[in-house]
């Protein structure tokens, strides 16, 4: 057969080095974290496609080793009384041992080794050259060849040549196909493979040995040993799993077959052919290490990203648990301020259900409000909380906003307007003009329950509560953007605060709706300016001035939710942009005693974790879930993610159970975790950024239609 040289897609020309570098470069991102750290190469001979098919006669009756440049010619065979014997999917972590059995026996084989291996264990590969063992290839990543495209095929063959040349500094004419046996075997597919190898020698077995399938060391023995004195080529592995049955195989194998005459060898030497290996130049080599510096690079990213991954699912899970664990206990009215007493559930105005009837004032602060100011309005005056005062605080609106509440001709709404100087200047405005002991601030697109205001100020009547926050409902779910925020209202923000009130750390009163002991705005200097989020930042000022802040979820105040994307994104941008801000203004509170305290070694760290951090590193999740499910064998990570799934859909109804929310709207929590979850974490990074720059927003309200599709007069 004449000596062949070692592979001829290595024979491009010197000038379109850097071409195939780069595209190696890909093919080692692509494939590099390939799923051979299952342990699944090697196990079975059962590739991608189907193994039917003829080949032909010549082929299927002759030798072994085959000329993939003559598959008109049977291949050749060893010679009588020799024995080749050859080891697949390594080198591993048995391979060492396996060249010791070889060593003490004073035996040489043949190992077909994977690129993606050599490139984690050179020395390994170098200790077999030095032994004078041959090397042959079996494929970067382990793929049955004739079922991946040709590109694929050089892609696998190319790659696994340049590592074994930085290797070794040779290339090899050997190629042993993955999922491959006896040529008596040989199928269609394997044939379309052998025929786009190129200029290589495809050496099939003998006697396949089946060690793979670990069926005990006699088994082993007897499969690999030859009748009548014939020559054989022997399959055994060294890589790709367990080969412990093997190792003790070689060593009965071994003396046995010498006893009996045979002489032990490598494949080119038992059919009487030249080396297989051809001295690789400077482009080979330095384009291997190229390879084998990107794999270790890969490697070290791919285990990184695996802790990374898991750490985030694991962080993710118990936050859903402990949302969980903590509502519950909130629900079955751990807290001691939860006073919706046996008169309040039978209907009764909560002004009866207890003695504390402070006087109350309710500001809302209104920025170009007109398509909902008189809902919103309309709703506070009919409250069933007696005399209270409203006043209405205009911060230069240009559609009328002013006009519609004098409209209204209200005898306890009170209209005051002034130059736009942003909502913290509204609502100090509003403070100063009131009148109450406790003032409810709210915005001027949220409309109230009847009995809102008497459940928010029933649960200050215990003097060591400076605030009390209610329940945001979104009161526009129609529309696809509705109800992943109808969802994100009843999981997300109602599950932590009353987990947030259990572990007295409320971090926020939402503008929507939270009453105020005066006192305690006092002790917190109003609303502050300094930043986007004047709810989050006043209610840390307060929880730092000593008072307690609870939830109230019965004090249920439905509003207009973003309509649009471009809407939504602006909301959440100042939301989160704030929210950053405040965190690092009260971030004194680390170190404080008391209610600030808690507030610092409790609130503050959850919302770095679970609002900053987390965002930040769960698009990993997502993209290791796409990548296992698309590119690897396994797929842990995408069952992980569903999982995952699975727990926030359960978390889910029992949010909406505590609501009293009907569960209908959850077939739309898969669209949420594709589409809106990930829009979630953009504008965390966005905020992020803006904030490491410095960047400053002005107050700003979202535009508002006034159409609501669920609230007081049209429940859920």
């Amino acid at each position: 057969m004449g000596h062949l040289a070692a592979g001829r897609h290595l024979a491009a020309p010197r000038s379109h080095w850097l071409l195939l570098t780069a595209g190696l470069l890909v093919g080692g991102l692509l494939l590099g974290s390939h799923a051979l750290a299952s342990g699944a190469a090697g196990e079975g001979h059962g590739g991608q496609h189907s193994r039917s098919g003829p080949a032909p006669a010549l082929l299927t009756s002759g030798g072994p080793v085959i000329d993939t440049t003559r598959l008109a010619r049977p291949g050749l065979r060893a010679a009588p009384g020799t024995i080749a014997l050859t080891f697949d999917d390594g080198p591993s972590d048995y391979t060492s041992r396996v060249l010791d059995v070889l060593q003490h026996h004073r035996v040489t084989a043949t190992f077909f080794v994977l690129g993606s291996e050599v490139a984690k264990r050179p020395a390994l590969v170098r200790r077999m050259a030095a032994a004078g063992d041959e090397i042959g290839l079996h494929t970067f990543t382990h793929p049955e060849l004739g079922g991946v495209p040709a590109w694929r095929e050089r892609l696998e063959l190319d790659q696994s040549q340049q590592v074994l040349a930085a290797t070794t500094g040779h290339t090899t004419n050997l190629l042993r196909l993955p999922y491959s046996s006896t040529p008596s075997a040989l199928t269609a597919v394997e044939m379309t493979a052998l025929r786009r190898a190129g200029n290589y020698r495809a050496v099939f077995a003998d006697l396949d040995t089946s060690d793979w399938q670990r069926p005990g060391v006699a088994s082993i023995v007897r499969a690999a040993t030859p009748r009548d004195g014939a020559g054989a080529v022997v399959m055994m592995h060294d890589g790709g799993g367990d080969r412990s049955q093997t190792l003790a195989a070689l060593d009965v194998l071994i003396p046995r077959l010498q006893a009996a005459g045979y002489r032990f060898t490598t494949v080119t030497q038992a059919v009487g052919v030249g080396s297989p290996f051809h001295r690789a130049d400077a482009f080979q080599r330095i384009r291997g290490w190229i390879i084998i510096g990107l794999l270790r690079v890969g490697a070290l990213v791919s285990s990184l990203l695996t802790i990374l991954v898991f750490s985030v699912a694991g962080l993710s899970v118990l936050r859903l648990l402990s949302q969980l664990l903590f509502a519950r206990h909130h629900a079955r009215g751990a807290p001691t301020h939860a006073t919706p007493t046996h008169a309040m559930r039978a209907g009764a105005p909560p002004a009866e259900a207890t003695e504390y009837r402070p006087s109350v004032s309710v500001v809302v602060p209104a920025y170009n409000e007109a398509a909902g100011i008189a809902a919103s309005i309309s709703s506070l005056a009919a409250s069933h909380y007696p005399d209270v005062e409203i006043i209405v605080v205009d911060d230069g609106s240009r559609d009328g906003t002013a006009a519609i509440v004098r409209g209204l001709r209200l005898a306890n709404v009170r209209v005051l307007e002034q130059v736009n100087g942003g909502k913290p200047s509204a609502l100090n405005t509003g403070i100063r003009a009131a009148s109450g002991e406790i003032l409810v601030l709210v915005d001027g697109d949220t409309v109230f329950e009847p009995a809102t205001i008497g459940v928010l100020v029933a649960s200050l009547a215990d003097p060591r509560v400076g605030a009390v926050s209610g329940n945001t409902k979104v009161g526009n779910r129609r529309g696809l953007i509705g109800r992943w925020q109808h969802i994100e209202y009843v999981i997300g923000f109602n599950l932590d605060r009353r987990m947030f009130d259990v572990l007295q750390c409320m971090p926020t009163i939402p503008g929507a709706v939270g009453a105020f002991r005066r006192a305690a705005l006092d002790d917190a200097g109003n609303v502050s300016d300094s930043t986007l989020a004047e709810d989050t930042d006043l209610t840390m000022a307060i929880c730092r001035a000593g008072w307690r802040v609870v939830y109230q979820p019965e004090a249920v105040a439905w509003t207009e939710a973003p309509s649009t994307l471009g809407q939504l994104w602006r909301q959440r941008y100042r939301w989160c942009y704030g929210t950053l801000q405040a965190m690092w203004k009260h971030r004194g509170a680390v170190v404080e005693r008391g209610a600030a305290g808690k507030l610092g070694r409790r609130g503050l760290p959850y919302l770095l974790l679970f609002q900053v951090v987390l965002p930040l590193l769960a698009p990993l999740v997502d993209l290791a879930a796409v990548y296992s499910l698309f590119f690897t064998d396994s797929h842990r990570l995408a069952l992980t993610w569903f999982a995952f799934l699975v727990l926030q859909l359960l978390t889910a109804l029992y949010a909406f159970a505590l609501d009293k929310e009907s569960p209908r709207p959850l077939w739309a929590v898969l669209t949420q975790q594709i589409v809106y979850r990930q829009l979630m974490y953009l504008v965390v990074i966005q905020s992020l950024a803006s904030a490491i720059y410095g960047v400053r927003l002005r107050w700003h309200s979202v535009p508002r239609t006034g159409e609501l599709d669920a609230g007081p007069a049209t429940p859920a």
